[in-house]
Order: C-alpha cells, then sequence, then structure tokens
C-alpha cells in the first residue's frame, strides 16, 4: 500500500468505519479498535509511512503530505469522538442519579488566622508604620548573648535552670527576645538604630497565664538624644491603637539588668474600665509588659559609646496580648488546636 489509490482508498474506509461508529449501530466497531486499527504504531496510516520508501524518490514528499493530512484528519475525528462519547457516558451517570448538578455546592469552612497571628501580625504592621524594621535572632544561643551582654550577672537568679532552659554547657533556648538587641548592635555600629523583633521565647513555667514556650516582641530604639519620653510617646500610641482610645497607661518604676531607669507598663483595665475588677484584681489596672532606657554598660559590651548614644527598649509577650484583647482566661487555649475555641476568633 504505496500508491495515491492506496491512500485513497483507506481515507474512504476510515470515514466509513468512522461514520458506523457515530450511528451507534449494533454491528459498529468499538472506537478503541478502531483507534488502534488506524492510528496504532502497527496501524495502517503508520504502515503507509513505512511504506514510502519503496516509492521513487521524487514522488516521497508529495505522498508524506498526504498521509500527514491524513493521520491529522483521523486524529481530529477520533479526539472529538471520544470527547462526545465522555460527554454521554457523564449524562447516563447523572440520569441514573438523584444528584442535581444545577444545585449550589456545599462550600468548605474558610480558614482564618490564628488569634495569636492576628496580634503578631497587627504589632509589626503598627510599628513598621512608625518605620521600624524587622530583626531576628536565633532561638538557641550563647548565654553570653542572652545574659551577660545584657548586664546579668553570673548570680542573677533568671540564670538558674528553674528559669532556664540550659541546651548544653553555655548554650541556652533564650528567655526573651533581647538577644536580638546585641547581635544588632554588634552587627550596625550607625545609628540610627529603630528595630522590632517578635519571635518566641523559653521559659521554666506553665500555669493559667504562662507558658513554657510563648511569643514575645522586643522593640530597640538607639540614636543620639534619645530619651524616656520618646519611650512613652511610643508606647502611648501603641496602647491605643491596641486596646481602643479610650485606655490610659502608666508606668510603674522597676528593675530590669540591661535598662536604667526601669518601669513596668500597665494599661487601665479594660474589662472593667479602670473601676476595680476581678481581673485587675481590684487595683484598675493590668500589667502588659517591661520598659526602661538602655542601660550604659549594654552599649560598653557591644562597642557602642555610652556617652554619645542612648536608647530605650520594651517588651512584652503576644501571648500575653492576645489573651487581654480577646478575654481568653487560659493561656493553654492558644496552643490546643481546638477548633471550637478557634472559631471564635
Amino acid at each position: 500500500m504505496n500508491s495515491a489509490n492506496d491512500l485513497e482508498e483507506l481515507k474512504t474506509r476510515l470515514l466509513a468505519d468512522l461514520n458506523l461508529a457515530v450511528s451507534g449501530a449494533s454491528e459498529s466497531p468499538r472506537l478503541e479498535d478502531l483507534k488502534t486499527k488506524y492510528l496504532g504504531k502497527k496501524g495502517e496510516i503508520y504502515g503507509l509511512m513505512r511504506g514510502m520508501g519503496a516509492l521513487p524518490a521524487d514522488q516521497r514528499p508529495a505522498f508524506g503530505q498526504k498521509v500527514n493530512e491524513l493521520r491529522d484528519l483521523a486524529e481530529e475525528r477520533f479526539a472529538a469522538l471520544e470527547a462526545k462519547a465522555e460527554e454521554q457516558a457523564i449524562n447516563a451517570k447523572l440520569a441514573q442519579s438523584t444528584l442535581d448538578p444545577t444545585l449550589p455546592g456545599i462550600r468548605a469552612p474558610m480558614g482564618h488566622l490564628h488569634p495569636l497571628s492576628q496580634v503578631r501580625e497587627d504589632t509589626i504592621n503598627f510599628f513598621r508604620g512608625l518605620g521600624f524594621e524587622l530583626a531576628e535572632a536565633q532561638e538557641v544561643d550563647h548565654e553570653w548573648y542572652n545574659f551577660e551582654a545584657l548586664n546579668i550577672p553570673p548570680d542573677h537568679p533568671s540564670r538558674d535552670m528553674h528559669d532556664t532552659f540550659y541546651v548544653d554547657e553555655g548554650i541556652v533556648l533564650r528567655t526573651h527576645t533581647s538577644n536580638t538587641q546585641v547581635h544588632y548592635l554588634l552587627d550596625h555600629k550607625e545609628p540610627p538604630i529603630r528595630i522590632l523583633a517578635p519571635g518566641f521565647v523559653y521559659r521554666v513555667d506553665n500555669d493559667a497565664t504562662h507558658s513554657p514556650m510563648f511569643q514575645q516582641v522586643e522593640c530597640l530604639v538607639v540614636d543620639e538624644n534619645i530619651s524616656f519620653s520618646h519611650l512613652k510617646g511610643t508606647l502611648f500610641l501603641w496602647a491605643k491603637h491596641v486596646f481602643g482610645p479610650d485606655v490610659n497607661m502608666r508606668f510603674r518604676p522597676s528593675y530590669f539588668p540591661f535598662t536604667e531607669p526601669s518601669a513596668e507598663m500597665d494599661i487601665s483595665c479594660i474589662f472593667c474600665g479602670g473601676k476595680g475588677c476581678r481581673v485587675c484584681k481590684q487595683s484598675g489596672w493590668i500589667e502588659v509588659g517591661g520598659c526602661g532606657s538602655v542601660d550604659p554598660a549594654v552599649f560598653e559590651k557591644v562597642g557602642w559609646d555610652p556617652e554619645r548614644y542612648t536608647g530605650f527598649a520594651f517588651g512584652f509577650g503576644i501571648d500575653r496580648i492576645a489573651m487581654l484583647k480577646y478575654g481568653i482566661p487560659n493561656i493553654a487555649h492558644l496552643t490546643r488546636g481546638d477548633t471550637r475555641f478557634l472559631r471564635q476568633f
């Protein structure tokens, strides 16, 4: 089969078989068998191609073109018949089913951010809006970065094993994100410094309001002529952003080895409006974090001139803020993964 007559005879038989398949007559061959017969590797169309070598050289290009046209025609017709057969099978299956494909489907419930993630993202966006830059440091760190560089003496109780997780000798799970301050100040020697360091911290603590692993946010500002009033203004803006315009804030003198002067940050109780309730223990105030001016000893540890530069730092727990903002009574609710609880947020 290697002449034009053979090609036309094959095309005629192909079209006749396809028409018979379309008619659906009982004697019509199966579509798969037809496709194998004409388009299979041992099929008749490929047989024409293999027999082209017997033709004179000057006839091969024209004959090859016609064979390719026949093959394209066959592939197109078979593809159309297969699509039609698939559609008919689907329609037949639907006709036997009680399913109504025109009815709207059942939507899968949409997920949303965890309350901790909501507070974290809101905190990051707020301080970025004030010009703060995100900074990170490792969670497993040498105790020099976690304690000594922050002016925490060797005999400080926070360095004991009942407060700190020790991975190896001299290596700890960081107890605060303040180690980010040290790494950043060592790597950057030019002010101004304005960084925000969110991350996980670890302490040997576990009760209704404390967890051995929780998220904290640390902020640090360093430049010339930075005062405590800059710290207060920044924190007042943050408190009103998180808890509403009616919230008040106060600063109680406190002690942290890495800040001097140091203070505890309190907000007026958001549950009773400062009148006194069970949550605020009738005081009208709720502690939210610690702050202070950077201690000159910290600047000396990292090679900054404490006579020239000043700064402030503050930190608070994201878990703590989420509990206050959403009225969550137990910190364990935030990590249990109970969807009934999480759907409320």
